[in-house]
């Protein structure tokens, strides 16, 4: 797909999420509406596709819980093995839209992997995530940044608290909940690990509170200027500081690389190698 319409989706999705807009631009692109149509179609998450662990998949039980957050009542999702003992747990930061079918999804796929995973929804202040990606996207302006990290630090102690949990916890987030992982570490000492994909990056003036070792996957840069240009400075910050830290940028994926119900921005390899790392690192610092 034409480049331009990929960075006029990123611009929607993350900046004005208004739909006649990118319709109005990607027709001029390409010379009528009912083609910026069919493009935005193609675009959009199909979550169809958000099936890789099904919700009754004989290796884990899922339930719906609500935690005690920093903001009051917290709606959440949580998937774990099936079979006894202690695990590590993994708190799962969704993107700017919410706790989609994809999230839930990819809650389960660590539950199969053998983790206690918890799915957040960072939107149950505003009264949960809503039924479609437009109406979550446009929900999203109005979250405390600061009410949702006080959430995902009370996510983390309840999943240190639980009985099945071997008392070592991490979070991975994609896109806005890339950018949250990076503000849990810099607020939440006791995180034992932390995975961002594609977020934006903690103040550099911050980055010296982090504790827990990071693992950082990024998009290709000259497809993700967005983020890319943020990269830099965030890692010369980590050098001086002294943060533990592995950083990838893989190139010719876009952002959003990892959801495959993504559709062109969908990177199938770049995604497996980047599952392949995140896991051993969950590996070795959750175990």
């Amino acid at each position: 797909m034409d480049q331009r319409l990929i960075e006029l989706y990123d611009d929607y999705v993350h900046r004005h999420f208004d739909r006649r807009q990118f319709l109005s631009r990607a027709g001029v692109l390409l010379g009528s509406t009912a083609a910026a149509s069919a493009a935005l179609t193609a675009l959009q998450s199909n979550y169809a596709q958000a099936a890789v662990v099904e919700e009754n998949d004989p290796r884990i039980v899922t339930e719906r819980v609500t935690i005690q957050g920093g903001t009051g009542p917290v709606k959440a999702y949580l998937a774990k093995p099936k079979d006894g003992g202690k695990r590590g747990a993994i708190l799962v930061i969704h993107q700017n839209r919410g706790l989609n079918p994809h999230i839930l999804d990819v809650t389960r796929r660590f539950a199969a992997d053998g983790y206690v995973a918890l799915g957040v929804d960072f939107l149950s202040p505003q009264g949960g995530t809503p039924d479609n990606d437009e109406a979550a996207m446009k929900l999203f302006p109005t979250t405390n940044a600061d009410g949702a990290v006080a959430d995902a630090r009370a996510a983390v102690a309840w999943l240190k608290a639980r009985p099945d949990v071997n008392g070592k916890v991490g979070a991975v987030g994609y896109c806005w909940g890339g950018g949250m992982v990076g503000r849990l570490a810099v607020a939440e000492p006791t995180l034992d690990a932390g995975v961002v994909y594609y977020g934006p990056t903690p103040a550099a003036a911050d980055v010296a509170k982090i504790k827990a070792p990071l693992l950082l996957n990024y998009a290709d840069v000259k497809l993700d200027e967005r983020i890319g240009a943020m990269l830099p400075g965030f890692e010369e910050a980590l050098k001086k500081d002294g943060v533990k830290y592995t950083m990838y940028v893989y190139e010719g994926a876009q952002h959003a690389f990892n959801d495959d119900t993504a559709g062109p921005r969908y990177h199938a390899e770049a995604a497996k190698v980047a599952l392949g790392r995140t896991m051993a690192f969950f590996k070795a610092n959750l175990s």
